[in-house]
């Protein structure tokens, strides 16, 4: 009876203390530079050679400061997207962001982000902010103020 009651303490301690030191496991590679030249599909890119990746293949000059011109576009609106395809370091990381420029009356036409999430900041003026969904929970945003968006945004200036 002894024996089998130290048997289970000794069970339990161990898968105690297996537990307490689980944890997600170490990345396989501090990096995937996306190789967007290859013809292979995969969830992301393909990664580039280690032996190819460049400095440049993590930074991007895109000039975010500088608006952009919103009469390029029949919304009002004018997208700087910076993503994988611009930042190929990017690559599995799932991070990407936008810059946005709206005319007055301007707006960013209903869109999703599956798996994902936005958050937006005001930068200058006042944006209308709301959500396509049936009690619409709509709200200005002034300069310095932050949102996140979800769902199905709809953003006007003013």
């Amino acid at each position: 009876m002894a024996s089998s009651s130290y048997f289970l303490l000794v069970a339990l301690f161990a898968l105690a203390s297996w537990k307490a030191i689980a944890s997600d496991p170490s990345p396989l590679q501090d990096y995937c530079v996306a190789d967007n030249s290859s013809r292979v599909l995969v969830n992301g890119f393909v990664c580039k050679n280690p032996m190819d990746v460049k400095a440049e293949d993590f930074f991007l000059a895109a000039k975010l400061d500088m608006p952009r011109d919103t009469k390029v576009s029949k919304v009002g609106s004018n997208v700087t997207l910076i993503n994988v395809m611009r930042i190929p370091g990017l690559n599995t990381l799932g991070i990407s962001l936008a810059r946005i420029d709206y005319a007055p009356l301007g707006e960013n036409p209903p869109h999703t982000h599956p798996r994902a999430t936005e958050i937006l900041t005001v930068l200058e003026g006042t944006l209308y902010v709301g959500f396509v969904t049936s009690n619409p929970e709509n709200k200005f945003l002034s300069k310095g103020e932050v949102a996140r968006e979800r769902g199905w945004p709809v953003g006007l200036a003013r």
